[in-house]
């Protein structure tokens, strides 16, 4: 199997707690911050999420921990219909999603139908020093009404893809190989918590 369609056609054949792991917590906030291919399938996504979400908003991520080929893992954000990944999104009025997209550039790219929250997003990220712009890519938009970024009670969320050269920076690699955040992880991420904050009763 090279890719999954849906969450019921990997749990047939993907061992909870063995081949992957969820995790979450709720919140009565109005946003859910996941990370639908965390853990070894997108590194990193599952750290940022969790961090921006502190203990206010939301948090789910979908995680994958085998030895090898977590790509395997890999539900597209149009397909990402786990249960628990769908009551996290259906409690929040927004969703917010982190992704791992490959190269070697340092940008942020956004995606969603919310195009007033991306485009705040947007804004404070490049006055925080940070390169972000809106995705040109036309199959990474996130604009699919299933996608996992719109499945929120408004139906509009965002979604950031993070390219393997900018989450290298976030993080330093020390002990076999282990991820851990550094200084201008927690910049980008306070900036991030920051529009949460400014946009709680907006969006």
């Amino acid at each position: 199997m090279d890719r999954y369609n849906c969450f019921e056609d990997l749990r047939q054949c993907e061992t909870e707690g063995r081949d992957y792991r969820i995790r979450m917590h709720h919140s009565k906030s109005t946003f859910a911050i996941m990370a639908p291919h965390g853990g070894r399938i997108e590194r990193g996504t599952s750290q940022l999420a969790e961090s921006i979400a502190g203990e206010e908003h939301a948090f789910y991520a979908f995680e994958g921990i085998k030895d090898k080929n977590n790509h395997h893992l890999h539900i597209t954000s149009d397909q990402f219909d786990e249960p628990s990944a769908l009551m996290v999104a259906g409690e929040a009025h927004t969703v917010i999603t982190i992704h791992g997209a490959k190269g070697r550039d340092h940008s942020i790219y956004t995606g969603g139908l919310n195009r007033e929250l991306e485009q705040h997003i947007l804004e404070v990220m490049n006055d925080a020093g940070f390169t972000a712009m809106h995705d040109p890519s036309p199959t990474r938009q996130g604009r699919g009404v299933t996608n996992i970024c719109n499945r929120g009670r408004g139906g509009k969320g965002v979604q950031l893809e993070l390219p393997q050269g900018l989450r290298k920076q976030l993080f330093d690699q020390v002990f076999e190989g282990q991820w851990m955040p550094n200084e201008l992880f927690r910049e980008f991420v306070q900036t991030l918590r920051m529009v949460l904050a400014d946009s709680e009763a907006t969006f």
